[in-house]
């Protein structure tokens, strides 16, 4: 029989300490998926399809800070052990788009949002509170989180200029993961949340956008 090691809310505390400092220094753990863009070749853009482009990089790589501070705070506080393995799992593949999100502003020539340890703080902060309501409600939070995920990312590959293949197959395949931790999360039990948490979640999802997109 696998034994699992229980770790104490003070262990879990350091090593969401560990996991804040690797978010936001670029150093988050990945599985080591390969880059989507690997292979597509850089297209020739204008400087305003540049800082477009760029724009959309910098709101999903702020928004995979956030998902990164979600998962962590939630699996800080987490009852279930079944629950504490999902948020490091998916943190850890949320990381892949966190990488690919940075590596792709970097061959754009821009710079990922100042504000990044703000939307880490305040999601971090979210995701604890999700937890201690507790797991199927956390889980809930995970599935709602996604949806809305998933219809920014569909709404970017359509605004994207058409000759950026690269960051689109980026945003292609983080439609793909997103939908997959959203389906995960509704077979371990996610909860339907009321009509006004879905608000407010899309509320402050639109105010980070709208900031990332200039910061």
């Amino acid at each position: 029989m696998k034994m699992h090691r229980r770790y104490s809310i003070w262990d879990r505390l350091c090593l969401g300490l560990d996991q804040t400092v690797r978010a936001l220094t670029d150093n988050a753990k990945t599985t080591g998926l390969a880059y989507p863009a690997k292979g597509i070749a850089e297209a020739s853009l204008s400087q305003e399809q540049r800082k477009q482009s760029a724009a959309l990089m910098r709101i999903n790589h702020a928004g995979e800070i956030c998902a990164q501070a979600l998962y962590h705070g939630q699996g800080v506080v987490s009852r279930s052990h079944e629950v504490q393995e999902k948020m490091h799992q998916a943190a850890i593949e949320e990381g892949d788009h966190l990488t690919w999100c940075r590596q792709r502003l970097d061959e754009l020539g821009s710079h990922p949002s100042f504000l990044n340890p703000i939307w880490y703080v305040g999601s971090f902060c979210i995701g604890m509170v999700a937890g201690m309501v507790g797991d199927k409600w956390s889980l809930g939070f995970v599935a709602e989180t996604e949806k809305q995920v998933i219809k920014h990312l569909k709404g970017h590959l359509h605004v994207l200029p058409p000759q950026d293949q690269r960051s689109y197959k980026i945003l292609l395949q983080m439609e793909t993961d997103e939908a997959k931790h959203r389906d995960e999360a509704v077979t371990l039990g996610a909860r339907e949340l009321p009509k006004v948490i879905k608000q407010s979640m899309s509320l402050t999802s639109k105010i980070m956008v709208k900031t990332a997109y200039w910061v």
